[in-house]
């Protein structure tokens, strides 16, 4: 800016060299001006007073000085804009000042520090700015220009003072008196013996301005009316009196006009707030609004009334940014004081909304995931929670905060139904384990029950009420546990939910996405999906533990340890209502009916005592079905938790996990199942109860139930190995895998050893007669195999057998192996082969070995005292001396009927008993006898016609009358019984014997129409080619003729 712009904007007070408008503040310096000027000749006297030496003007006069400038407040400031050089070296001080580049045009408290005439004048500042350059001699210079400035002005004071002194003196004696008549009213001051002290002539303290407000009462002392004006403390230095006066008068007006003047404000702030209400009407409602909307559960109206107190609140935040509040007119300062009571009040309604919100959120947990029974619907409780949330504004993700408290509740759930559950199990196996062995009654009731019951009265039949209660108990843990629609289901649903996440689908959950913050907490970073999959994996790795355990681990010695800390019980239930959804669950605990002295577990040689899974007592058949439902679960479970892993993680370690926690689970079921297997096995004799079969009287009830059990037992292994109930994603790669050779070595083996413990238990019931004695089987040792009582041999009934005869017995076991042999065993066999897809080729022969010789043993065990007795008669008889006729023979020897009427008893007994082994029966006692017959005969050296003919005759009438039962083995002993006696007689006796032929063909006859009725038995049932069979002797006949 140049000299001149400078002068131009001094002198016209411009603060722009480019105005475009007339300031304001000239008018007010015109108008003031006018004012002052007319008041002044308005009252400037006529005549001039006697004191007017001391009438000032400081008051209102105006400087007129060069470069004088007014304030903001219309205070005058009598400093210039510039001076010159007080040390004489420039005439203008800012000129210098703006060649060296400081803003002292703009800056005026700047500026006033250089200039002397200010009272901030700095003369560090001045001389290091303005003469920064400048020399000793300059500044010395300077100092003899400053000294005669100052010389010039003091002489100009000095000749001011001398030529105005008389009037100073004369002013100074008027003001002392005027002072000390009004302080002591005409008085003569007391005489003081010090200097008196200068007059202060600062304000009162108290004075009128400062106390007018104040309307109390003034309490005035006890003054004299002289004293009363003066200018002394006491009188508040004259103003006490008419101060007094003043406030009375001030409290009557008060009095007077206060409600007018009161009620002129109050009706114009209701004027005001009348306004404001018609305008704003909307927002006074709202927080009413909200809260109403909160209690019908409205909550879009409750989105739609915070959404507008949240404009309303932001709209007056701008409108106090964008204006200043002392220009600010009262409708706008009213609606920034009813926006932030409104927003206020709908934000404390919100909060509490809010955490209301966030306790239900967490409560809701993961019961929301489960499927409602009543119409099949999921339960979204905790999706309308979240919108909320998220469309109210959280400083937390509630999608985070659910999952986390979802975790944290499974966490809870999983340990506590697991810790509760084992510790039941484990006591109803405790209760088991002290109790009764089951009698052999209640065995075979429950091993008939495959045939006697269908549905679930054959379920509970299975085995006993105890044991049943143990299974079930087992496979309640095992549902809730593993179950889809119990504890796994809800961690499917929350891993899925996390995958959502994870993959940005989850956002389609919510319908809350306008909010930028919403759509931020819908994305995951990186360590926030890793750790929520992690947690997944947590909880899944936590339920195979849990069942890993069960099944593995061995039972617990010390049942206390289960109970530190102790899990829920009936009494504190319902303190803790979130331990698990089904209130039922602890109806009839066995904790409730637990005892103190529960013995601890004591490890023996039973099967249970290594699986804390099994029940003891307990049979194959319930075990078998209730581990084919448990692997059932695991491996469906297993293919759940496989389908719950991110394809695109190629996680193979997970999966080998699964198939390995399947695995080890079935291994152990197998090894548990085979053992019980066996003692079954072992114990399907009970099932034999001497009734006849209604389908086959010829067989007992043991062959169906055999082949029942059998059945069974395969069908439940081939689930147990192959589990193929487990449940498998269409999308999902099954995780269960086949059974590996060694269980299926195992499975083989067990099979072969369970058909011949099967075996031995029925030659056991055979050979040991049994006496029933307190519903028990015991084994009766007193009796002989020799023994064979006549009447016994018949039928008591159509069913009912004597089981006290072993004879009996022997038979009706021998017919049961027969049909075990022919169709039981092989139906088995193929059964097996087709279930596990293998050849039994070695089993099948060692198998059918392991029966001929049980029914070779049996065999023997019958048909050998029979056998034994027959041949002792043939031998006695035929080594007899009164054997030998003296003439030609005409009747058979005696031992002859005594042996036909031995094998009569013998046909009766196996007839009546079990028709189907007559047959076998008779023919191997006569190929004994023929064997017999023979080794007798051979004691002979020499036979003589007569002797030739009785042997002849003895022979051919056990032949033809037991011609039926001939087999080729001992047609080939009968034809060498011709030939020893072939060999045994001369020419001569051989011709006779031909010669005699006829005749004792007809002496047979004869003998056998006498013996028809005795021996009719042996000719029943025989064959066309039977009758027309010619005779042995007949043959020998037709064969020396020729």
């Amino acid at each position: 800016m140049t000299d001149n712009e400078f002068s131009v904007h001094e002198h016209y007070q411009l603060t722009s060299p480019f105005p475009t408008e007339w300031p304001e503040e000239k008018d007010n310096d015109d108008h003031s001006d006018d004012d002052d000027n007319e008041t002044t000749t308005k009252n400037r006297p006529k005549s001039k007073p006697r004191y007017s030496a001391l009438v000032t003007t400081t008051g209102n006069r105006k400087s007129f000085m060069k470069g004088s400038l007014k304030a903001e407040s219309a205070i005058e400031n009598l400093l210039q804009r510039d001076e010159p050089d007080s040390l004489g070296t420039t005439e203008s001080v800012v000129g210098t000042l703006k060649n060296l580049g400081l803003p002292v045009q703009d800056d005026i408290r700047l500026r006033n520090k250089f200039l002397l005439s200010s009272t901030t004048f700095s003369p560090s500042l001045f001389l290091s700015q303005v003469h920064s350059t400048a020399s000793t001699q300059d500044l010395l210079n300077g100092l003899n220009v400053l000294s005669q400035s100052i010389d010039q002005k003091s002489a100009s004071l000095k000749v001011l003072v001398e030529s105005n002194f008389e009037r100073f003196v004369r002013a100074k004696a008027t003001i002392d008196n005027v002072y000390k008549e009004m302080k002591f009213q005409g008085d003569e001051p007391p005489p003081s013996s010090s200097r008196p002290r200068a007059h202060s002539r600062h304000a009162s303290r108290n004075s009128f301005r400062n106390s007018s407000s104040n309307q109390a009462t003034v309490i005035v002392p006890n003054l004299d009316g002289k004293k009363k004006n003066a200018l002394a403390k006491e009188t508040e230095y004259g103003v006490l009196g008419i101060k007094t006066q003043l406030l009375d008068v001030s409290a009557k007006a008060e009095e007077v006009w206060g409600p007018a003047l009161g009620g002129h404000e109050k009706e114009n702030n209701i004027r005001l707030m009348l306004t404001s209400i018609e305008q704003f009407q909307e927002l006074y409602r709202l927080s009413a609004s909200i809260s109403e909307s909160i209690k019908r559960k409205d909550y879009e109206a409750v989105f739609e009334s915070y959404n507008k107190a949240k404009q309303f609140a932001d709209d007056a935040k701008i409108l106090s940014e964008q204006i200043n509040m002392t220009a600010a007119t009262e409708l706008q300062k009213y609606q920034i004081i009813l926006a932030a009571h409104v927003w206020t009040d709908v934000r404390q309604i919100i909060e509490e909304f809010k955490r209301d919100i966030w306790r239900k959120l967490i409560k809701s947990q993961c019961t929301s995931l489960r499927k409602d029974e009543a119409n099949g619907t999921s339960q979204d409780q905790h999706i309308d929670y979240i919108e909320i949330l998220l469309e109210l504004g959280a400083t937390e993700n509630p999608i985070l905060v659910w999952l986390t408290s979802c975790r944290n509740y499974l966490k809870s759930k999983i340990q506590s139904i697991s810790d509760r559950s084992k510790i039941e199990i484990e006591i109803l196996r405790r209760q088991l384990l002290n109790g009764d062995r089951p009698t052999n009654q209640i065995k075979a009731i429950h091993l008939k029950s495959l045939e006697r019951h269908t549905g679930e009265s054959k379920l509970k039949a299975f085995d006993s009420s105890e044991v049943i209660e143990f299974w079930e108990r087992a496979n309640k843990f095992m549902s809730n546990i593993l179950s889809i629609q119990n504890i796994l289901g809800e961690v499917v649903q929350l891993g899925q939910t996390v995958q959502s996440l994870i993959n940005g689908k989850a956002k389609r959950m919510f319908t809350s996405n306008s909010s930028q913050n919403s759509l931020d907490y819908h994305r995951l970073s990186k360590e926030e999906a890793s750790e929520l999959q992690k947690e997944t994996y947590e909880l899944l790795h936590m339920i195979r533990e849990s069942v890993s355990g069960f099944f593995l681990n061995l039972p617990i010695d010390d049942i206390s340890s289960l109970f530190s800390p102790m899990p829920l019980t009936p009494q504190n239930i319902t303190h803790q209502p979130r331990l698990s959804p089904m209130p039922s669950v602890f109806l009839d605990s066995p904790m409730s009916r637990a005892t103190d002295n529960l013995q601890p577990s004591l490890k023996g040689s039973e099967v249970w005592d290594e699986f804390a899974f099994w029940p003891p007592w307990s049979n194959a058949i319930s075990a078998v079905h209730y581990l084919g439902k448990f692997l059932a679960l695991v491996g469906s479970a297993a293919n759940e938790m496989a389908a719950l892993l991110p394809d695109e993680q190629g996680d193979e370690s997970f999966k080998d996990q699964l198939r390995s926690f399947v695995s080890s689970i079935r291994e152990r079921c197998v090894i548990a199942v085979c053992a019980a297997w066996i003692k079954d096995a072992e114990d399907i004799k009970v099932l034999e109860n001497w009734l006849r079969s209604p389908e086959n009287k010829n067989l007992t009830k043991v062959p169906i139930g055999f082949s029942s059990f059998g059945n069974y037992m395969l069908s439940g292994m081939q689930k147990i190995l192959y589990i193929p109930e487990a449940l498998v994603k269409t999308d999902s790669v099954n995780i269960v895998t086949p059974p590996s050779s060694k269980i299926l070595q195992m499975v083989r083996s067990q099979f072969v050893t369970t058909i011949y413990k099967s075996l031995t238990g029925l030659v056991e019931n055979a050979e040991n007669p049994v006496q029933k004695s307190d519903d028990d089987w015991t084994p009766n040792l007193n009796v002989t195999a020799i023994s064979m009582p006549i009447a016994s041999a018949t039928s008591l009934g159509p069913e009912t057998v004597d089981s006290s005869d072993r004879n009996v017995r022997i038979l009706l076991t021998l017919s049961n192996m027969q049909a075990l042999c022919d169709e039981a065993v092989p139906s088995l066999i193929v059964q097996f082969e087709n279930s596990f897809s293998v050849k039994m080729t070695d089993e099948s022969k060692i198998i059918k070995d392991y029966l001929n010789q049980m029914n070779a043993r049996l065999f023997s065990s019958f048909t050998q005292p029979y056998i034994d007795s027959i041949c002792g008669i043939i031998h006695a008889g035929i080594t007899s001396p009164n054997w030998a006729p003296s003439e030609k023979p005409l009747e058979a020897r005696p031992y002859v009927y005594e042996v036909l009427l031995s094998l009569v008893l013998l046909h009766t007994q196996v007839s009546t008993t079990t028709s189907s082994l007559t047959v076998k029966i008779l023919s191997f006692v006569l190929e004994k006898i023929s064997q017999e017959l023979l080794d007798s005969l051979k004691l002979r050296s020499q036979w003589k016609l007569p002797d030739l003919m009785q042997a002849t005759l003895d022979v051919e009438f056990i032949s033809q009358t037991l011609s039926q039962y001939t087999s080729e083995k001992a047609s080939e002993i009968q034809s060498k019984i011709y030939q020893e006696l072939d060999n045994g007689t001369d020419t001569q006796s051989r011709a006779e014997l031909q010669t005699e032929l006829p005749g004792m063909r007809t002496v047979l006859k004869t003998l056998r129409d006498r013996s028809k009725i005795e021996f009719a038995c042996f000719k029943k049932g025989r064959s066309r080619s039977e009758k027309s069979r010619p005779s042995n002797i007949a043959q020998s006949q037709q064969q020396e003729n020729n």
